[in-house]
């Protein structure tokens, strides 16, 4: 149970880390729009929030799946018997959680790589560093593989812990 503790913890602070990252990139490409209406852009824009845009996506995916919000499609399961359904639940938990773990696995060596050869996005007055949001993919990605697997055993065992809400 601590361990079911110390994730919905790190997942909330980073849902609303990427909340409040969200809504004050709102303000910041609001400036952009008056600034190139007067005719000065704000040099960068695009690659600031392209990088923002995955960090904020990566940073609430594992609340998405610890408070059980991922979409899914479970038309067909709840015309099976109970059983099947617990089956194809942890199945579908698993799948979730190998997904995650895969692209933990894969994002490694190029979030290192970006770190070490300082790579970046962008020509010219601003340069964006890559690797926050390599890392950002390998945390939430991470996070969200960890959430699925608590979740698998969760339902696997029929364990008793309280869905997470804000």
């Amino acid at each position: 149970m601590t361990l079911i503790r110390i994730t919905d913890r790190l997942t909330k602070f980073l849902m609303v880390f990427g909340a409040i990252w969200a809504f004050v990139l709102c303000f910041f490409i609001l400036a952009d729009i008056i600034c190139r209406a007067l005719n000065m852009p704000i040099s960068g824009t695009k690659e600031i929030v392209a990088n923002s845009v995955v960090m904020i996506v990566f940073m609430q995916v594992g609340f998405a799946v610890r408070s059980q919000s991922m979409l899914r499609a479970d038309f067909l399961v709840i015309m099976m018997p109970a059983s099947v359904q617990k089956v194809l639940l942890v199945f579908g938990l698993l799948l979730g959680a190998a997904f995650f773990f895969l692209l933990l696995k894969a994002g490694i060596t190029p979030a290192l790589r970006s770190f070490a050869n300082g790579e970046f996005d962008g020509e010219g007055a601003l340069r964006v560093p890559v690797w926050p949001a390599r890392f950002a993919i390998l945390l939430g990605g991470g996070l969200a593989g960890i959430n699925y697997l608590l979740l698998s055993l969760i339902a696997a065992f029929g364990l008793r812990v309280e869905r997470m809400d804000l």
